[in-house]
């Protein structure tokens, strides 16, 4: 069998000494490769593992049944949260009740730009909404995500450099590899038509697309929540509210 990686998660109930020399060593022989370890939020540890017979793992999860001081919570393949989780030490901030939605604060940044760098890294058609007051980062970690998944961007609208409303793109940005950047609002309230037709091109291409402000997008086109692969939250502090009132009739005044 080729070797499968898995992600294996405990709470610890009681840390006594050895604790994890005496885990690391069950795994060592079954054989079963540790590739990463990290604790997760307060008494939890993750575990990145790798092997090439699944069934050591059925048997590990069985044995630690056993162990009374801690309680495996998860050992399941590795989603792209839990990679992160082992990485960064704490787990993103999901809705509830909408699982395609993540939460981030502006000192979070870097998890962010993370999260955002292991999804452009995946090929074809997908479309990332962020959410976001004005001057939060949002463009910033836009740029920093495409930076570590190595592609490169194309600016479709923006107001980074004032407003800019593309009406045509060169061969070289019109790339499918490119991470396209479009401004929700800039592209709906200043659009003309040769911009809605390019951004249709775009929108249909097998790539990447990250809509700023996805709520305005979403209102002013026909295309709806169920386009979206990931929305995105980014707030300066928890209980910031998201609001486009303040700031949309400025967009106008350009």
């Amino acid at each position: 069998m080729e070797y499968q990686q898995w992600y294996m998660e405990y709470k610890i109930h009681k840390n006594r000494p050895g604790l994890l020399g005496d885990i690391a060593s069950l795994l060592g022989m079954l054989e079963v490769n540790i590739l990463t370890i990290n604790g997760v939020e307060g008494k939890t540890r993750g575990m990145l593992l790798q092997t090439n017979d699944n069934e050591k793992i059925n048997l590990m999860g069985q044995m630690l049944k056993k162990v009374d001081n801690i309680t495996v919570t998860a050992l399941r393949t590795p989603k792209l949260v839990d990679i992160l989780a082992v990485r960064h030490g704490r787990y993103i901030e999901r809705d509830s009740d909408d699982h395609k939605t993540f939460r981030f604060t502006r000192d979070e940044l870097g998890l962010l730009v993370d999260f955002l760098g292991e999804i452009f890294k995946r090929e074809g058609h997908q479309v990332i909404g962020l959410r976001g007051m004005p001057r939060v980062g949002k463009t910033e970690s836009i740029i920093a995500g495409s930076v570590c998944a190595m592609k490169h961007w194309t600016f479709v609208s923006s107001t980074l450099l004032r407003q800019t409303v593309r009406s045509q793109l060169s061969e070289e940005e019109m790339n499918p590899n490119n991470v396209f950047i479009i401004d929700g609002i800039v592209s709906t309230i200043r659009s003309n038509e040769k911009h809605y037709h390019l951004l249709e091109n775009i929108m249909k291409m097998p790539s990447t697309k990250v809509i700023e402000h996805p709520d305005i997008f979403m209102r002013e086109t026909n295309y709806g929540p169920q386009d979206f692969d990931y929305i995105i939250e980014l707030r300066n502090t928890p209980e910031e509210e998201i609001t486009y009132e303040t700031f949309t009739v400025n967009y106008n005044d350009f």
